[in-house]
């Protein structure tokens, strides 16, 4: 297509507005200009989604590009994208003329490009798709299937969900909506943050698509078109936070050769043929890798036979199955229909044809409608899909439709942050209540809520998690002198991980302590050993972490008569206290580390308040380390009395370029939990030339 009129403008912090004559040409805008922003940043992602990283990257990116090519990742997109409607399609195929107009010239601005050694090529229609479906294919979970059977192997059926918790996966987030009866204006306001591994350059990208049609703002990801998660048409907004629901099954597969190819068990006891083909991964430096793709027909194979303790007994290799490789769509023509919304009842109309990830959604409109709901597919199926892997063969697995999605009416204030809730009938694991808790109990403390204060809301370290740690630590008697004094110290906090809280400190390293303890009892010792099976999976399969993220619970079940908890807790309060040195403040330990492709050798990260289980999500791994890689990957506030009045902010800032002036020129804020304004006024902003 041409590149006809539209027009770039952007604020103070470099934010781009895009204003163009029409839906098509505000598309090809928005490719074009996250292209010459975030080039890097989108080509890295297209090719992880591709399964062909490790090209530019390097040997350590083979194992995801292994999963992705395995897992039918880009191929899916594909499927996708060819049962897409017209319209939808046109829109998609606008913002990837858009992304390919600008590579080049993005390409150009960045040294990574030429640090790497890699030229981009042209995106095919289908790229933001794939894009979106390798940012969110471990969101479910499917994952602590592998951890739960292993858990069952080890300590016994009954134990397989012992370590539920939110953890440690990539999904999670803080969403509150309070009704226009407890605001200042009258007008309802939306507020949160997601919560993921925090990347440089940012995962979500700020902007503005303006058109006759519509104008919104709002929060996109990089390389898909619309602002599918976060927005504000000016009368209405909506916002998500992960539902925890399980809709992804691992099928215990039999497989036996037949003729020059490979047969699965089906279900009615028959053999079914088993796709299989070869490709091959390019690698950086090294010899190239070569790759069996097999798929029967509950889906691709993720796991193989020699992953000891993840394939169940009788089964040779496990088969992934999710909603957009068996429904052929993401649904994504609810994007471009998000961006039209007038309305609450526009918003629930365009989230019925919502698919992948599922998620529950807030909305609010400039005349008082208020929407709590799931949005998203969901099998219908057998209780046990949702626990382990189970048998193919068996037909009581098999998928039998789609669930119905909740919704509840906004009675006071909503709040979704990842707990059991609306969501409950769909998933499993949800995180523990404390944050949502804790957000409901500050929201009760007012009654006219204005955006800025919302920030005070966002920033809240208080850690209710700690309780159960606290509760266990021993009488004085008999404890060393030190820490006799560290346990008063303890009980006598506040229990708010604030940045420049010395006991926060004192109470993170005797958390670690405990958790290192803890993991080295030998009622765990059939989890301690490496985790076998692919590799993108460890994370999933550690016992350490595990171990880190489900202390409040391994603290208190009943499962575990053999597991001496207070024993452990005294000798780390032990531990902790002959360490010494309790003076540092907990920001100095707990240390942003964002992920990068290519990492800058020379940045700088700040030191962070926050925790797990506080508002304030800036999650470490107790035991392991003190430092943050997942955080808020943005922060929001949507004003549905005045948009201009709305807040936001995102980690590093709207430039993806490495020392650009607006690469990182929101991230001092940001650490301290502040906002900045959302600017709605053409006048106010420059324009650039295009």
């Amino acid at each position: 297509m041409t590149t006809e009129p539209y027009e770039v403008y952007r604020d103070s912090w470099g934010i781009p507005h895009l204003r163009a004559s029409d839906p098509i040409h505000l598309a090809y805008a928005q490719g074009r200009t996250t292209a010459l922003d975030r080039a890097w940043q989108i080509e890295v992602e297209r090719h992880r989604a591709q399964g062909s990283s490790a090209a530019f990257l390097g040997a350590d990116c083979v194992p995801w590009d292994r999963f992705a090519r395995q897992a039918r990742l880009d191929d899916t997109a594909r499927r996708c994208h060819e049962a897409l409607d017209p319209d939808t399609a046109a829109w998609l195929r606008a913002y990837v003329d858009g992304v390919n107009s600008g590579l080049a010239e993005g390409a150009a601005r960045d040294e990574r490009f030429a640090r790497a050694g890699h030229t981009p090529t042209p995106w095919e229609p289908w790229v933001p798709l794939s894009v979106w479906i390798a940012t969110h294919i471990l969101f479910a979970g499917f994952a602590t299937k592998l951890w739960r059977e292993r858990v069952a192997r080890v300590l016994g059926d009954g134990a397989a969900t012992l370590f539920a918790t939110d953890g440690p996966g990539t999904a999670g987030s803080n969403g509150w909506l309070v009704p226009g009866d407890r605001t200042a204006t009258g007008a309802a306001i939306i507020a949160g943050d997601p919560h993921r591994f925090i990347e440089d350059p940012g995962v979500y990208q700020q902007i503005r698509l303006s058109c006759p049609e519509y104008d919104v703002l709002g929060l996109a990801v990089p390389g898909v078109p619309g602002l599918a998660h976060f927005g504000h048409t000016g009368s209405a907004a909506w916002a998500i936070t992960n539902a925890m629901a399980d809709y992804q099954d691992l099928y215990a597969e039999r497989l036996r050769p037949a003729g020059d190819g490979l047969e699965a068990l089906g279900p009615d006891g028959t053999w079914e043929p088993v796709t299989r083909h070869t490709e091959t991964i390019a690698v950086a430096d090294a010899a190239d890798v070569e790759v069996e793709v097999l798929e029967t027909p509950r889906g691709p194979l993720v796991v193989h036979g020699d992953a000891d303790g993840l394939v169940p007994d009788g089964a040779d290799a496990l088969a992934l199955r999710y909603p957009p490789r068996v429904r052929r769509d993401l649904g994504f023509a609810a994007l471009p229909a998000l961006l039209r919304a007038r309305t609450v009842a526009d918003v629930d109309r365009a989230l019925d044809g919502w698919a992948e990830p599922v998620n529950v959604v807030h909305a609010a409109d400039s005349e008082g409608g208020l929407l709590h709901r799931v949005a998203g597919a969901v099998p219908l199926r057998d209780d046990a899909n949702r626990l382990r892997p189970v048998p193919a063969w068996d037909a009581r697995h098999a998928w039998q439709g789609w669930a119905a999605t909740p919704a509840e009416p906004v009675q006071g204030f909503a709040v979704m942050a990842n707990a059991r809730g609306i969501a409950s009938p769909l998933g499993v694991e949800f995180a523990p209540p404390h944050r949502a808790d804790r957000i409901r109990e500050l929201l009760g403390g007012s009654a006219d809520w204005s955006p800025k204060a919302m920030a005070d809301v966002h920033a809240d370290t208080y850690l209710a998690s700690a309780g159960p740690l606290l509760a266990l630590l021993p009488a004085p008697d008999g404890l060393s002198p030190a820490a006799a004094r560290l346990r008063e110290r303890l009980l006598t906090w506040d229990r708010h991980m604030a940045a420049d809280s010395t006991d926060a400190a004192a109470f993170a390293a005797f958390r670690s302590a405990t958790v290192r303890r803890l993991a080295a009892d030998p009622v765990f010792a059939g989890l301690a050993p490496a985790p076998a099976g692919p590799e993108v999976f460890h994370p999933w399969l550690y016992l350490l972490p595990r171990v880190g993220y489900a202390l409040e619970g391994l603290l208190t079940t009943g499962l575990l008569p053999g597991l001496d908890r207070a024993a452990h807790v005294r000798a780390a309060l032990e531990e902790t206290a002959e360490a010494g040195a309790h003076d540092t403040p907990w920001s100095r330990l707990h240390l942003l580390v964002p992920w990068s492709a290519l990492p800058d050798p020379d940045a700088e990260w700040p030191g962070l308040g926050g925790d797990h289980d506080c508002v304030n999500a800036t999650s470490s791994v107790p035991g392991f380390t003190d430092r943050a890689a997942r955080a808020s990957a943005a922060r929001y506030v949507w004003d549905l009395a005045r948009r201009e009045d709305s807040l936001w902010a995102v980690p590093l800032g709207a430039d993806g370029v490495t020392g650009s002036p607006h690469h990182r020129d929101q991230l001092p804020l940001w650490a301290r939990c502040e906002l900045v304004p959302v600017v709605t006024d053409w006048a106010r902003l420059t324009k650039e030339s295009v």
